[in-house]
């Protein structure tokens, strides 16, 4: 399938599908594709349209950063036009609040859906929320002006958008702490150095690194990467042996299938 229109373009977000690989672009560079609710509901939507077909999705930002985080907007006393502003959030009943999270939340769960492959394009600035949504992603290429900074405790606030489960199982737990608590910048060497980013480029390669990522991921027979993913991302909820009974099932799995046999 290639799809030369969009099949989503609305709040700041756009996905367009070229045979197995989906790009989803945030479109308002003028802001540093700052987030909103709204944004983050197009988001969700991109997931859930997207094509079956679809084994990469790249995750891009138009301009000179990827995202700069969450709206300035939302911390004025009005917030966004017809949404609730924080402080009306707050004065709400705990399960109200509880599920309006878990409604902005849903823009970052899926990119790590086993049927996919997600790579995140980061270059400039990736703070807050834009830090999160990189991290929402399986894989991360960065550019070599990439800035990492996860500020929301500066603003009384915690990470909330699904960024806390990777960055720890990335850097683990003592400079996850000190990168949150501090909100200092990760810049392009450390982020390499550490396991953050996949690798670093210089800027004008990162369009190209992506196009080759995507291009050797999709080398591969989909069902053995699927079955792949779901061994490395599940590894660290079992046990050793728990772990070698699921890479028992799976390669009986793929050898069945690739014998023709069906059970």
């Amino acid at each position: 399938m290639t799809s030369l229109d969009p099949v989503l373009d609305k709040d700041g977000v756009r996905l367009t599908v070229e045979d197995a690989v989906a790009t989803v672009t945030l479109t308002n560079p003028a802001k540093r594709n700052a987030q909103s609710p709204a944004l983050w509901r197009a988001l969700a939507e991109a997931g859930r349209v997207l094509p079956g077909t679809v084994r990469v999705v790249v995750l891009r930002g138009e301009g000179t950063s990827f995202s700069a985080g969450l709206d300035r907007q939302a911390f004025t006393p009005e917030g966004f036009d017809g949404e609730p502003s924080f402080l009306d959030m707050a004065r709400g009943s705990e399960a109200a609040l509880d599920a309006t999270i878990a409604a902005y939340q849903e823009g970052f769960t899926w990119w790590r859906r086993n049927d996919i492959v997600s790579i995140a394009a980061v270059q400039g600035h990736a703070i807050g929320a834009g830090f999160q949504l990189a991290l929402a992603c399986d894989l991360r290429i960065a550019a070599d002006d990439v800035q990492f900074a996860m500020r929301e405790t500066s603003l009384g606030l915690v990470p909330d958008l699904t960024g806390t489960h990777p960055l720890v199982g990335l850097v683990g737990y003592a400079r996850a702490l000190e990168i949150c608590a501090t909100g200092r910048f990760v810049h392009a060497e450390e982020a390499e150095r550490t396991g953050l980013a996949n690798l670093v480029v210089p800027a004008d390669q990162l369009d190209a690194a992506v196009r080759d990522l995507a291009a050797a991921l999709l080398a591969a027979p989909r069902d053995a990467v699927v079955e792949t993913k779901a061994l490395l991302g599940g590894a660290h909820a079992r046990t050793y042996e728990e772990q070698r009974a699921a890479e028992r099932a799976a390669q009986g799995r793929r050898l069945r299938d690739l014998a023709g046999v069906t059970d």
